[in-house]
């Protein structure tokens, strides 16, 4: 399935790199892998988590050296010892990871390390009014004096595109972009992208969203364990054909069939407000045997509902009711022992350690428990292995290795290690905030099936996802929301694309 390319042969790309590969001590991430970038295109790497993309990218911005082959720019070869060299010909990458200073603010991270000066002293006020524009021209709604630390993720991901769109562009590597934008945001992205293609740009571009994928790119290049498959236009190719590049196997359908019985109501809120008033006036409930989805943009207050409801948002009125108790100012560990388990969409900064192994990493909202605990002071370990050891079995952690230090795996097994958290418990309600973000098609049917699993098993299940596939497939009822305010509930054959994004952007002055 390798392509026939449009360009003569004579033509050079804009960044060619020849038989790259990559080792780590015990491991081989990449092996003789060939990619070229022509300018102006988007280049799309697909593969599955642990393929090889993020490997490769890192070694094109200059973060990673190779352990064997070559970097063409423009027909030269060259070495990019630190990012910085990358940078220095317009190679600028905005990572799934971000690499924002949180205390700082936005005008500080965006000047970062290029700050403007004067006689030795900063020249703030400038600074301040450059951000403000830059933010401007790129239509985000940010303040530039806000700290990052304040910022939601969504806002940090916009940072992070704006420090690379205010600089001087020749290759942009673009990770998981839009994992946690909503509708509106990726859109104003896209937009940013064709601009940048206009002027010649070469982009880079890694997602798992398919929709995406055949929207703005030229050309697919599929990875898998590290090594290349082969190299497509997007126009030539389905979707499912390129899964089965991907995955080396045939996946007939994405989202699941799932048999909805909603029964009795586990949960109620009613008329919540939030101390910093992202949430007003809020009533919502959820049954047991459902998947309910929460939607609407960054801001929306989707998110910062069910956060209220586990304990993590302070709230300023209204009660939440949870099996008929009311727990409206109580703590996560308190919902906990209830029955209610929440999952954050940030993995890295909320929901995993990532410095410890998978194992604790898997066990650690259970240690006060008596299967893995004498009075919550001696632990059982043999039990703990054995715990993690069969939940890393069931949603097929890749190695299966759960003495493995987190932060070596994949962020599709990471997110694995995440979910595998909510079965050590007795759950009841399960609340997954952004389930999905940064992983593969494959990873994503597994959790899908995962959801349907639990859904069928009578448990509750609150579903905030800023993909709109996934409240479309996945859920029987949704609610969508509009900077803080409830908009509407949506049931069965109303929750359609239409219907769902008339309330993001539409009824202003309802």
């Amino acid at each position: 399935m390798q392509e026939g390319l449009n360009n003569t042969a004579s033509e050079t790309p804009l960044l060619k790199l020849e038989n790259i590969s990559k080792r780590f001590p015990g491991v081989s991430a990449l092996y003789r892998v060939d990619f070229d970038l022509r300018e102006g295109e988007v280049h799309v790497l697909f593969g599955e988590n642990g393929a090889g993309k993020s490997t490769l990218i890192n070694i094109v911005a200059g973060a990673l050296r190779p352990t064997a082959g070559r970097i063409l720019y423009r027909g030269k070869e060259m070495y990019f010892p630190n990012v910085h060299s990358a940078r220095k010909i317009g190679v600028h990458a905005v990572f799934q990871e971000f690499s924002l200073i949180p205390q700082l603010t936005v005008t500080q991270n965006l000047f970062l390390g290029v700050e403007k000066g004067r006689y030795g002293f900063l020249e703030k006020k400038k600074m301040h009014q450059q951000a403000q524009e830059i933010l401007d021209r790129l239509g985000f709604e940010l303040d530039p004096r806000k700290k990052i630390i304040y910022l939601t993720r969504a806002e940090q991901q916009m940072v992070e595109i704006a420090k690379v769109f205010g600089a001087d562009l020749s290759v942009l590597i673009l990770d998981e972009p839009t994992a946690s934008l909503t509708e509106k945001e990726t859109e104003r992205l896209f937009a940013l992208i064709a601009q940048a293609r206009n002027n010649n740009v070469g982009i880079i571009y890694i997602t798992h969203r398919m929709g995406e994928l055949k929207r703005i790119s030229d050309r697919i290049t599929i990875l898998r364990d590290g090594h290349y498959i082969a190299t497509v236009k997007t126009d030539n190719v389905t979707d499912n054909e390129l899964v089965e590049l991907m995955t080396g196997r045939v996946i007939d359908q994405i989202f699941p069939t799932i048999e909805y019985n909603p029964t009795e109501t586990i949960l109620s809120v009613h008329d919540i407000t939030t101390a910093d008033n992202s949430v007003n006036n809020v009533s919502v409930e959820f049954k047991k045997g459902e998947i309910v989805g929460m939607a609407g943009l960054v801001g929306s207050g989707k998110s910062k509902v069910m956060r209220a409801c586990f304990g993590i948002e302070d709230i300023k009125s209204g009660k939440i009711i949870f099996e008929g108790n009311e727990l409206t100012h109580v703590t996560p560990a308190k919902m906990l022992d209830m029955g209610m388990f929440y999952i954050p969409p940030d993995r890295r900064n909320e929901g995993l350690v990532m410095m410890r192994n998978v194992r604790e990493n898997i066990t650690l909202a259970a240690l006060p428990l008596l299967k893995l605990s004498l009075y919550s002071m001696f632990l059982k370990r043999k039990n703990e292995r054995e715990l993690a050891l069969d939940l890393s079995q069931r949603l097929n952690l890749q190695p299966l290795k759960t003495e493995r230090s987190v932060d070596l795996f994949s962020g599709g097994n990471q997110q694995k290690a995440l979910l595998a958290k909510v079965l050590t418990r007795n759950t009841k309600l399960f609340i997954f905030d952004e389930p999905t973000v940064g992983v593969d098609v494959g990873t994503r049917v597994a959790i899908y099936e995962f959801l349907a699993e639990l859904c069928q098993q009578g448990a509750a299940i609150v579903l905030i996802s800023s993909d709109l596939p996934e409240i479309l497939n996945l859920t029987n009822r949704a609610y969508v929301f509009y900077r803080g305010y409830l908009r509407a509930e949506l049931r069965d054959e109303e929750i359609t694309e239409q219907n769902v994004l008339f309330h993001f952007f539409e009824q202003e002055a309802a």
